[in-house]
């Protein structure tokens, strides 16, 4: 069982940044691929960028390229998401989510392992 840990939430204001961090409690097969996921009030989760440890690969959600970078820790099973120009429409509880490296990247369902969520305030 791989447990994840995340820390970096907050509040800040329209233009900001942030960084969230993930570690996982072990690094595995079944964690090679590191992701981060949203939730906002009333709204379905939604991918936002993941990273495949071994190889080093980002995907990004278009909502977020350009402004979002997800990368590695020096151990493998550490990620961060830097988030910059902040946006309203970026508040939600983040959450860091573990997978293999089947399946899409973008899908929840393929995750075997979640994080309990960092909040993350954006006021305009």
């Amino acid at each position: 069982q791989v447990h994840l840990m995340e820390s970096g939430g907050g509040s800040v204001q329209a233009g900001g940044s942030l960084r969230l961090s993930c570690t996982a409690s072990e690094y595995t097969s079944s964690s090679n691929c590191m992701g981060w996921f949203r939730q906002a009030p009333g709204k379905e989760r939604e991918a936002v960028a993941a990273l495949y440890t071994s190889i080093g690969s980002p995907y990004y959600a278009d909502s977020v390229k350009g402004r979002f970078t997800i990368s590695q820790g020096n151990a493998k099973n550490t990620v961060y998401l830097q988030m910059n120009s902040l946006k309203p429409e970026d508040t939600a509880m983040y959450y860091c989510a573990a997978k293999g490296l089947r399946g899409g990247w973008f899908l929840p369902h393929e995750y075997n392992y979640w994080g309990q969520g960092t909040q993350v305030t954006v006021s305009s």
